[in-house]
């Protein structure tokens, strides 16, 4: 704490918006609506191009009974200030809670009746807008958002909550004349499993989350055959363990030297379960990455960030006991290695890779790969229409290791030259450059809850050193 310093201060800010337009209804945008509209007076725009993702966005509308949370039931409330709340609805409908991990499909449905709930309670608040932005401009203190069906649409603040980019496709696969039934660029835009007999061989090109994924619902649709899930270290996440005691909070920062942090993390292992003290490191990652220079947080990257993933985003157990059901039944292997080209052959794929450590060249063919190296956040490379138009424009800027949208400390987007804009913000994943850990659920509703009440003026900011 700074020496004489009040623990929280009043920092006031511009107006407060009266009318605020959303772009996306996934968790982070319909959560930031949500939000607004406790407090009076604030009327929300939540504006969403995909229909049959309001409220949920990619990540809650799966279907599939295998895909579970990965994170606790009792710490997954949609809101901050309310940590029962997510218990309170499962209870109420006799599903139980405490430790379960429960479906996304039933996440998803919590969130549709939540934001249901609150349409109904404050319909002359908030309109749900079925439409796709195309533009973004500021002018006469206003936001003007153009549509393509509709618009233009005026409001004081306009939120990107765009989620996660589709994952770029791998180098050695980003040949545009490879067949769609031959490699599925990205699992979430399409049927992947369509057409694909059920003793084909198939790769799966990463081995995290999105991985977990596929290879879960390949199995349930009744695929049969091998599946080789592949990445550059072939890491695959660990699981979370029952009955593990809550996590003692870090309460000094670890050292901010990469190097110590590990040895004190390994200490630490070595005295209590890893997952406790990975853990124990949430209350303070963001603030050891915002103290962090670009060339730390590089090296993270480059070194740690596979290691870290796949500790801190953890699999249920029912999850890892299916993985390692199909792994001993011989259908799954994962392998480290790299894609170094590929090439259509008459009804398969054919790759030509080399294992991690090796120098020789091998050769896979499958009937099919799919892409699972996961979201993406590089502007650059994105081929979304809003997102191209308001690079080209200079509106937005890719923070400094494009993870994401360059922000300032408070959200506001940051554009061509360095300008910050005054009405035009971001939240949720997209902002993981200036945060990192904003991708789960307990991160993010502390940031829409937080944000909520700046833009109203109705907010406490921790003061330094806190």
């Amino acid at each position: 704490m700074s020496d004489g310093s009040p623990l929280f201060q009043f920092r006031p800010r511009l107006r407060t918006a009266n009318r605020v337009a959303i772009v996306g209804a996934g968790f982070s945008g319909t959560m930031l609506a949500l939000n607004l509209l406790e407090q009076p007076d604030v009327e929300v725009l939540l504006i969403e191009r995909d229909r049959g993702r309001m409220g949920t966005g990619v990540a809650y509308s799966s279907l599939e009974s295998t895909h579970l949370l990965n994170v606790r039931a009792a710490n997954m409330s949609a809101f901050a200030d309310r940590p029962e709340h997510f218990c309170n609805w499962l209870s109420a409908r006799g599903l139980g809670c405490d430790d379960a991990f429960v479906t996304r499909a039933t996440y998803g449905r919590y969130l549709r009746e939540t934001l249901a709930d609150a349409l109904g309670e404050n319909g002359a608040r908030l309109k749900l807008v079925n439409d796709e932005v195309l533009a973004i401009d500021e002018g006469d203190g206003r936001v003007s958002l153009s549509l393509v069906n509709g618009g233009p649409i005026e409001a004081d603040r306009a939120v990107l909550a765009i989620g996660n980019l589709p994952p770029h496709d791998p180098p050695a696969l980003a040949d545009e004349r490879l067949p769609a039934n031959l490699y599925v660029r990205d699992p979430w835009a399409t049927a992947f499993e369509e057409g694909l007999p059920e003793d084909a061989s198939v790769l799966v090109v990463g081995t995290g989350l999105t991985a977990i994924d596929v290879i879960l619902r390949l199995d349930a649709r009744g695929h049969k055959g091998l599946i080789t899930a592949m990445s550059r270290r072939g890491l695959r996440p660990h699981r979370h363990l029952e009955g593990l005691s809550w996590p003692k909070p870090v309460l000094a920062r670890p050292a901010p030297d990469l190097s110590a942090l590990v040895r004190w993390a390994r200490t630490e292992a070595a005295q209590r379960d890893w997952r406790l003290v990975i853990d124990s490191l949430r209350p303070v990652t963001q603030m050891m990455w915002a103290s962090a220079d670009r060339e730390k947080r590089a090296r993270f990257l480059r070194h740690l960030r596979p290691y870290w993933d796949v500790h801190r985003h953890r699999l249920a157990p029912a999850v890892a006991a299916r993985i390692d059901a199909l792994i001993a039944s011989g259908r799954l292997r994962f392998r480290a290695g790299k894609i170094l080209n590929a090439r259509a052959g008459t009804d398969t794929l054919i790759l030509d890779w080399r294992a991690r450590g090796q120098s020789n060249i091998a050769t896979l063919e499958v009937a099919r790969a799919i892409n699972c190296t996961g979201p993406q956040g590089d502007l650059i490379r994105s081929a979304d229409p809003l997102v191209g138009r308001m690079l080209m424009a200079g509106r937005i800027r890719p923070d400094q290791l494009r993870l994401g949208l360059d922000i300032d400390r408070e959200g506001h987007v940051i554009g061509a030259g360095g300008l910050v804009s005054k009405r035009l913000l971001a939240i949720g994943p997209m902002t993981r450059g200036d945060l990192w850990e904003v991708v789960a659920v307990p991160d993010i509703r502390v940031q829409v809850s937080a944000l909520a009440r700046r833009l109203v003026n109705a907010h406490w900011t921790a003061g330094e050193g806190l």
